[in-house]
């Protein structure tokens, strides 16, 4: 699943400038077919501006790909997979293929006239970097070292791309006519025929490999030539277009249903990202009938998700072709392709497919909502954090002293190799480590650790504090390798310093009052069913079981950290104070959900100032407690008495 979800992200990179790239498509179409001028100059200009990104989608693939899926980002990938597209769709061109088999080129398989698609583009990038991450460190004998370390890398990439071509020599011919059988086939199954073709028109977008389907149903592969027969007026009402008016609904409004119902589920802290792609994507679909952009954002994050989505098209497609309505298009099933076909004598009852869009967009949005939610899947917006670190991204502001931690804890933790996956939450880090037996507790602490915490299994927990995410960013830049560990002697001079530095802290009173933060019942720190905050290992303070999910600040201060899933605020106070207020056990897992943040990192706030708002209910269904801890962190011997 890792695998497709890094690839989901991979392709973000070419499918963030293809909606722009489809409507200006759309205008230049719209404008051609308005004016019955194939050579006006406008619309010829903006057909071939959008043409240019959207008719090399495989190519962007395979370049995006292999940046994205290298582990470490560099343009020698990027080459790297431009080679290979280049190798495989060179040597397999038609006229290449004739004369490797000696025939003419018109007796060629029609299936090397579709082999530029989707699906090739991502095997070449794959290759791409796959062979950056293996070979770009290649050494080779003092005679060819010109040809060694990231020189070697397309070298070889054409060598893999050539054994790739054979195959795909033999192979590609076999895939492709037994799509157009299967397609063949399903002509004599009616509408629920319509509906299986919509159902894989759909599940064969990702690999490129619909438009063998497409074949025989909207051209004259099999005699039904749908596309260009309701186009030129010239097939029979009532039957023509029924291979295309299902995917008008889904395109226009189930499509951008299936956006909102992505941008309100994802995470607060990260919707004005996804908007961008999703908003974009959602106008191309509505418009112009361009899917692409809004498919590709997430059949790989969640390719649960997209077969859901295929299902829907294909009942689209077979409820549309029982009906008594009818529309084709020349471009895609839009907005503009709607109006364009609405007065066709082909087009049947077109006023029934608006109506049929608000239906799908309704069942988008609440499916879609309900099953991301309902398993928590990665759609834009709601990625893990450590997803969205950028390997070009130096470490954060002062990331000396915590690559200095970062070191100390790996060391302390039995090194890199014993770190299987790593991740934090407000305070504390949380690992799965391969043995459980290389955790030197003493060491942790002399490195600035307040606690560990061994849950059970193979889950380690070590609590730090509210800075708690620059140090498990300088942990994975050290797995990594994109951060180098610091010297032995640093290490041990840090160490000593935080030892000392917890060893002297004193505050002149012991007394904290402090405006309740939440409304409800107040209840001792010790009975909060979580040992990290229950034995006082982050500090000591209250807890309160909320009755509103509206929090304030307890005092007059200023805020030193908003974390990115919204659960947890601290606070440095005037009097110098630090104070955290963390909204539930566990919350960190919600992602965000149910949280929104009111103040930003630094803000000055005075007493009852609104820091965040919490949906009780929402963290009740998920599962977690709401008790809502209040610490104090920088004073061990602290009361806390609320007013």
């Amino acid at each position: 699943m890792k695998f497709f979800q890094r690839l989901g992200r991979s392709l973000m990179l070419p499918v963030a400038v293809l909606p722009v790239a489809a409507i200006l498509s759309g205008i230049g179409y719209w404008i051609l077919t308005a004016t019955g001028n194939d050579t006006n100059l406008v619309g010829v200009f903006f057909k071939t501006a959008g043409g240019a990104l959207l008719d090399n989608l495989p190519l962007l693939f395979a370049i995006g790909i292999s940046i994205g899926m290298a582990k470490k980002s560099d343009g020698t990938s990027a080459l790297a997979g431009l080679v290979s597209w280049l190798m495989v769709t060179t040597l397999l061109k038609p006229e290449n293929v004739a004369l490797f088999q000696g025939i003419e080129e018109d007796a060629v398989n029609p299936a090397f006239d579709n082999l530029e698609n989707v699906f090739v583009g991502i095997i070449c990038g794959l290759i791409g970097a796959w062979v950056y991450d293996h070979f770009k460190d290649t050494k080779l004998p003092d005679a060819l070292s010109f040809f060694s370390g990231k020189r070697s890398v397309a070298i070889i990439t054409a060598g893999i791309s050539l054994g790739v071509a054979l195959v795909l020599f033999f192979v590609w011919p076999l895939v492709y006519s037994g799509l157009v059988g299967f397609g063949e086939f399903i002509l004599t199954l009616g509408p629920v025929g319509v509906g299986i073709y919509g159902f894989f028109n759909r599940l064969l977008i990702p690999l490129g490999l619909h438009h063998a389907l497409n074949s025989v149903f909207w051209y004259d592969v099999a005699g039904i030539n749908d596309l260009g027969n309701f186009l030129n007026n010239t097939g029979t009402y009532g039957v023509t277009g029924q291979y295309m008016t299902g995917f008008f609904p889904i395109m226009m409004l189930g499509l951008p249903g299936a956006a909102l119902a992505m941008y309100v589920t994802a995470k607060t802290t990260r919707r004005k990202v996804a908007a961008g792609v999703l908003l974009s994507s959602a106008i191309a679909s509505f418009f112009v009938g361009v899917t692409e952009p809004l498919e590709f954002s997430f059949m790989f994050l969640a390719p649960g998700l997209y077969v859901v989505h295929a299902l829907f098209t294909g009942i689209s497609m077979g409820v549309s072709a029982a009906l008594p309505v009818r529309m084709g298009f020349g471009f895609s099933g839009g907005f503009i392709d709607l109006v364009l076909g609405w007065v066709n004598p082909m087009a049947q009852n077109p006023w029934a497919i608006p109506l049929m869009g608000v239906f799908w967009f309704v069942v988008y949005f609440v499916v879609f909502r309900f099953i991301i939610r309902r398993f928590d899947l990665k759609t834009p917006g709601r990625e893990d954090d450590e997803d969205l670190v950028d390997e070009d991204d130096a470490l954060a502001p002062g990331a000396d002293k915590y690559l200095v931690t970062a070191t100390a804890f790996l060391a302390a933790l039995g090194g890199r190799e014993n770190i299987v996956d790593l991740e934090n939450c407000a305070t504390r880090l949380r690992m799965e480590v391969a043995d459980t037996t290389a955790v030197d507790e003493a060491a942790l602490k002399r490195a600035g650790a307040a606690g560990t915490m061994k849950p059970g299994g193979q889950s380690v927990q070590v609590i730090y504090g509210t800075s708690v995410q620059f140090v498990k960013d300088a942990m994975e830049g050290i797995i990594t390798g994109k951060a180098e560990p610091v010297a032995d002697e640093d290490v041990a001079a840090a160490s000593s310093g935080a030892a000392a530095a917890t060893a002297t802290a004193v505050r002149a009173s012991s007394l904290v009052r402090l405006r309740q933060p939440v409304p409800g019942a107040v209840v001792p720190l010790s009975e909060v069913p979580d040992p990290t905050f229950a034995g006082g290992i982050m500090g000591p303070g209250v807890a309160i079981e909320p009755t509103s999910g509206e929090v304030v600040a307890p005092a007059a201060g200023t805020v030193t950290h908003v974390f990115p899933t919204g659960h947890a605020v601290a606070l440095t106070l005037d009097d110098g104070t630090e104070v955290l207020v963390h909204v539930g056990l566990d919350t960190v897992k919600m992602q965000g959900e149910g949280f929104t943040t009111l103040v930003e990192t630094g803000e000055h706030v005075s007493a009852g100032t609104p820091l965040l708002r919490a949906d009780l209910s929402a963290i009740r269904v998920a599962g977690y407690s709401t008790v809502t801890p209040v610490i104090v962190l920088n004073d061990k011997e602290a009361r806390i008495e609320l007013i």
